[in-house]
């Protein structure tokens, strides 16, 4: 069963209905399962800027099939489906190829991971959410401007941002409906109490832990931690998922657990706990 569609398209000239790449990339339990991509012929002109970005002129698409060409294919592989792209750009030029050919609106189900990077990572909750930047953030290699390069990096920032939190594909698409810093999860930062057994302590939490964050924030201060909202070279506990100690939601680690871990590495002193035995530590002070 597909968990998601990953999608990204490039396009002739400054008109969303001129596409003239699509790719496509299916994911199932977090793995790659298929894999479409496609030069297409827009039926129109190829603006100088546009070729200088993505390298896609008249020659490139010779022979290449016309947009109601693809459409059963496309059809096929989204309807039903959860589609994931990074800004709503691509979904709009999906949308104004199909009424440009008098096609109808394909039913699935729009999922921008833009937005869920803005609220996933504090830091790119107003700038820096670009997929190429996001991508090195992320540590992920990959060709810029290519559909089913950026299609997989789409992919992979929803897959990241799913180990992060802990949300899941549901929960995202309620998530992107709110606020980015709505009042029911506002930062989580907070000033340990000076006389607890853990104090001097800075602890950051990451990954799906089965207490709420603001609980555990709140359990962590009142035992003497101060609560970060990212790993810093001031950190000095991390709290993971038990399910994710090892490899969070069968996906990569985390970025914070990652940025621990090179830390530790360089050699911070940052200790990495799982969610039970730091209640166990708390309760036992």
């Amino acid at each position: 069963m597909i968990d998601f569609i990953a999608l990204d398209v490039e396009t002739a000239n400054p008109d969303l209905a001129s596409i003239c790449q699509i790719g496509i990339i299916a994911y199932a339990n977090g793995q790659v399962v298929h894999k479409w991509q496609s030069f297409i012929d827009p039926e129109d002109y190829f603006d100088p800027l546009n070729i200088s970005i993505h390298g896609i002129d008249e020659e490139k698409v010779i022979g290449a099939p016309t947009f109601p060409k693809i459409d059963e294919n496309l059809r096929r592989l989204l309807y039903g489906q959860i589609v994931a792209t990074h800004t709503a750009f691509d979904k709009a030029s999906i949308n104004r190829s199909l009424l440009r050919y008098g096609l109808p609106i394909i039913k699935c189900t729009w999922l921008d991971t833009a937005r869920v990077a803005r609220r996933a990572w504090v830091q790119f909750a107003q700038k820096g959410y670009g997929i190429a930047n996001l991508a090195q953030h992320l540590d992920i290699k990959f060709t810029h401007h290519i559909a089913i390069e950026d299609a997989r990096v789409t992919g992979e920032v929803l897959l990241h941002a799913i180990a992060e939190t802990g949300l899941n594909i549901s929960d995202w698409l309620k998530r992107i409906e709110q606020p980015i810093f709505p009042s029911s999860l506002l930062s989580i930062s907070r000033q340990g109490n000076p006389n607890g057994s853990l104090a001097g302590e800075v602890i950051v939490f990451t990954g799906a832990i089965n207490i709420p964050r603001h609980q555990a924030a709140e359990m962590a201060a009142q035992a003497g931690c101060d609560v970060g909202v990212g790993v810093t070279k001031g950190t000095t506990l991390l709290v993971v998922g038990d399910q994710d100690i090892r490899k969070l939601a069968g996906h990569d680690k985390s970025s914070k657990h990652r940025k621990a871990e090179t830390l530790i590495k360089s050699g911070q002193a940052i200790r990495i706990l799982k969610e039970s035995d730091f209640l166990r530590l708390i309760t036992e002070e």
